[in-house]
């Protein structure tokens, strides 16, 4: 195929920041996107009622008017019953990070099982549970250590609503068919790269995430799902702008730059495996179907013509392949 047509395509998992570069870089998500859930974890998080409205205006004003909607999300805690009722009209769902998991989370969960009270709450008021899943062990471990949990909550709760965030796993990839309240998400960069492109050669900055890319193995389990468009599995970029001065650092900030080019970058994936006629569920659909929005109409569209990756975005973020010329662009 020479070209494709996609309706609405939504990122289902997205980090805005705050302040100047929330207003850099929320433009470049909506240029080919109607739809997005921003993440919580800002300094402070996230967490009450007061700051999930003023980040909501904040997050309206960067976009300036643009057809983009975002689906809001706070950053779990002890909630009450009072707390979740007054926040549920406003929020998509609230984001679970273990304690120090990734960039801003030191105020997260220490202990699963004594959050028991708030999932029951969560699932009794259907609120969705969205989960940074990794534990604290070996790093190419941590999140097929976190499928214990996963197990955990989908069989006490098993009316919640979980998705697993930005999976990167075979053994994550297995969970979609062992329970009927699990999803996930998955990023373009961990269709694409392993451990390898990270830290194989000369260390590549700005494709050192979290979760970091795994084995080929574990790239290859999560590319078969998503160019099948499994019916669980969503696109959710996890796009993570840092400066260029914390990215090309010593203790270099996690964090995957592909707001601006994760459809070219799929569309060709897509179209080099023949599923390029899947596209349109793994971007859209499946999203709308599980989290049962309404994004607004946009019809973007992306023919296989080439485009060369600027070296940045929003004057200092470097993107993913900076500088690579890829064979898709989107056209309209």
């Amino acid at each position: 195929m020479n070209s494709v047509t996609l309706q609405s395509p939504l990122d289902m998992h997205i980090h805005f920041r705050q302040d100047e570069m929330l207003r850099r870089v929320a433009p470049l998500s909506a240029l080919h996107f109607a739809g997005g859930v921003i993440m919580p974890n800002l300094l402070p998080p996230v967490d009450t009622v007061e700051r999930l409205l003023w980040y909501t205006q904040e997050v309206r004003e960067a976009l300036n008017g643009a057809p983009f909607q975002p689906y809001m999300t706070m950053f779990f805690r002890d909630y009450t019953e009072r707390e979740l009722a007054e926040a549920k009209p406003h929020m998509l769902g609230i984001k679970l990070y273990p304690a120090g998991a990734t960039t801003n989370s030191d105020g997260g969960v220490q202990e699963i099982r004594s959050m028991h009270h708030v999932f029951a709450m969560m699932e009794e008021m259907q609120i969705p549970l969205l989960v940074h899943g990794e534990t604290h062990g070996f790093v190419m471990d941590r999140e097929r250590e976190f499928c214990e949990v996963y197990r955990h909550l989908a069989t006490t709760f098993p009316r919640l609503r979980i998705t697993m965030e930005h999976i990167t796993t075979q053994d994550a990839v297995a969970l979609l068919d062992e329970f009927e309240n699990l999803f996930a998400t998955v990023t373009p960069h961990h269709l694409i790269i392993t451990l390898d492109d990270v830290v194989g050669g000369m260390m590549n900055p700005h494709l050192f995430c979290k979760p970091i890319a795994k084995r080929p193995e574990d790239r290859d389990a999560l590319l078969d799902a998503a160019l099948k468009a499994h019916h669980k599995l969503m696109l959710g970029s996890d796009s993570a702008p840092h400066p260029r001065s914390k990215k090309e650092c010593p203790g270099c900030a996690a964090g995957v730059f592909t707001a601006p080019i994760q459809l070219p970058l799929l569309a060709e994936l897509f179209n080099k495996h023949g599923a390029l006629s899947n596209l349109q569920a793994f971007v859209s659909d499946n999203a709308r179907r599980i989290y049962n929005v309404t994004p607004p109409e946009r019809t973007i569209t992306l023919s296989n013509t080439a485009m060369t990756i600027p070296e940045s975005y929003a004057q200092d973020v470097v993107p993913m392949w900076a500088g690579r010329t890829i064979g898709w662009s989107v056209v309209s």
